[in-house]
Parts: C-alpha cells; sequence; structure tokens
C-alpha cells in the first residue's frame, strides 16, 4: 500500500466513521477502486486509523469529554452514589458500552464470519438506507427532557449492537437508538460521538493485541509512516465530517443519508452480480 492509498483510505475513514453510512462499505469500494489487496496489515491499518477518528471526537468536545459532575447531591447519600454521580458521564458511558462487550466477546466467530460476506454489507446499507427515509417520521423530535438517563444509556448500547452487523453503521445504529428514548436529533448524535471512544478504542486495541501476539509487531515497526500518516489524515477529516453532520442534520434530518446509503449499497450489488470480486478491508 502506497502513501496514495493510504491517504485516500483515511479520508474514506474519516468521512464515514462518524456518518451513518457504514465506513465499511465505503471501505470496499475505495479498495477495489485503488486495486489495494486485503492482506493482514491492510486489515490491520483500516482498525489502526480509527484511534485518528476517535481523537477528533475528544478533541471536538474536550470541555464536554472531560469533566465531573459538580451539582451536589442531597446531604448524607451513600458514598457510591456520591461516587457515580460525579464521574456521571463516564459511568453512563460505560452502561452504554457493556452490551456491545458482552456480544462481541459471545458472538466472536459468528462477527467476523459476517465480516468476510460483502453481499451482508451491500444489503444493510440498502435496507438501513430506506429506513433512514422514514426514522424521522417514525420518531418524533424529541423531548424537552434529553437528560441522559442511565436506562436511556444502556438502551442506547443494545442498538449500538445491530451495528456488528456489516454494513448497519454503527452511528446509525446509536443515533437511531437515542431518538428512539426521545433524544433530539443533536444529543442522540453527539452521545454517539462520545459512545465511539470507547467502543472504537476497545476493538482497535483489542485487534492490535491480536497481532501482536501473532508476531506482527515487526510488520507494524516496517509499516509506521503509513499508520502516523493514516491517523492525522483520519483526524483531521473526521474533524471536519462531525462538524458537518451535526449542522445538516439538525436543518435536514437523515433523509438524504437515506437515498445515499441505497445509493452506495446499489452500486456494491451492481458489482458483484456483474462477477467482479470484492473483498473486505
Amino acid at each position: 500500500m502506497n502513501w496514495i492509498q493510504t491517504i485516500i483510505i483515511a479520508i474514506v475513514e474519516g468521512l464515514t466513521e462518524f456518518l451513518p453510512v457504514s465506513s465499511t462499505g465505503h471501505m470496499i469500494i475505495a479498495q477495489n477502486i485503488l486495486g489495494v489487496e486485503s492482506t493482514e496489515y491492510v486489515k490491520a491499518f483500516t482498525f489502526i486509523i480509527q484511534f485518528g477518528a476517535i481523537l477528533s471526537v475528544v478533541c471536538l468536545y474536550w470541555k464536554r469529554f472531560f469533566r465531573l459532575n459538580k451539582e451536589p447531591l442531597p446531604e448524607g447519600s451513600p458514598a457510591i452514589k456520591q461516587f457515580l454521580h460525579k464521574f456521571d458521564f463516564y459511568w453512563k458511558l460505560f452502561i452504554a458500552f457493556i452490551p456491545a462487550v458482552v456480544l462481541g466477546l459471545l458472538c466472536s466467530d459468528a462477527i467476523d464470519a459476517m465480516l468476510e460476506r460483502v453481499e451482508v454489507v451491500a444489503a444493510m446499507l440498502v435496507a438501513g438506507g430506506v429506513f433512514m427515509l422514514f426514522c424521522d417520521r417514525i420518531f418524533n423530535k424529541g423531548s424537552e427532557n434529553t437528560q441522559l438517563t442511565e436506562k436511556r444509556a444502556f438502551m442506547v448500547g443494545l442498538f449500538q449492537c445491530i451495528a456488528m452487523i456489516p454494513g448497519v453503521s454503527r452511528s446509525m445504529a446509536t443515533i437511531v437508538g437515542g431518538m428512539a428514548q426521545k433524544m433530539t436529533r443533536k444529543d442522540a448524535a453527539e452521545f454517539s460521538f462520545f459512545l465511539a471512544v470507547p467502543t472504537m478504542l476497545g476493538a482497535t486495541v483489542y485487534k492490535i493485541y491480536k497481532m501482536l501476539k501473532e508476531g506482527g509487531t515487526e510488520l507494524i515497526m516496517n509499516n509506521l509512516d503509513t499508520l502516523i500518516i493514516g491517523n492525522v489524515v483520519a483526524f483531521i477529516v473526521a474533524l471536519l465530517a462531525i462538524k458537518f453532520f451535526i449542522r445538516f442534520v439538525q436543518r435536514y434530518g437523515f433523509q438524504a443519508f437515506g437515498w445515499y446509503r441505497i445509493i452506495v449499497g446499489g452500486i456494491i450489488l451492481a458489482l458483484l452480480f456483474t462477477g467482479h470480486e470484492l473483498t473486505i478491508l
């Protein structure tokens, strides 16, 4: 994989990771247009550059991400309740993160098997796109009480598990989960970004660990330059994509993303039906 291919794939990752359009589907198209072979390093590269995308969320929302709850509790509240109240934001992120961890560990083999099936990605892109055409009508625009409760956080976490089916889009699943809990489009999207940090970081660290365990240290060290470039590009592009997405979805909703998903899924299906060999990065 040369530098031009590295930069283009990192741009695709940064653009699509936080939009409800499935980064996996776009990686398939980018990989095959660029003629990138699906080697072990290339697969690892697509996971490792997620760190740059994660960092964009932390930097963009750092005032909200690194904060403690300073609102006082009634005097005499139990120590454990005071502790959880102080770290309320992180506690709710943890609650939302739990379902993906449990299901990921229990069903890792089944998930890996689905990840190899391009037709599953394409079908889910189209199906998710059709759903997004109507999701603004299905869910109301959010209630006045958008406070993130433990129950709401857990329910969003359950919705995130749907994204383990490749092509669904983690962003779409969590945003829809938030809207199903009466959160506004903006609040649902922002919590989706926050939840991406532990979820994507956990997946990235796990993949790196498995790679190092299987003797991939030298492979990483020999490609350190492309990994650094990929992370920097993914960081910058994701930063811009998040800012655009928040403004766009507040004004126009999700219908445009629905049509876009249907088109991308249709392109992949057309390539498959015309005999093209497509693989997942």
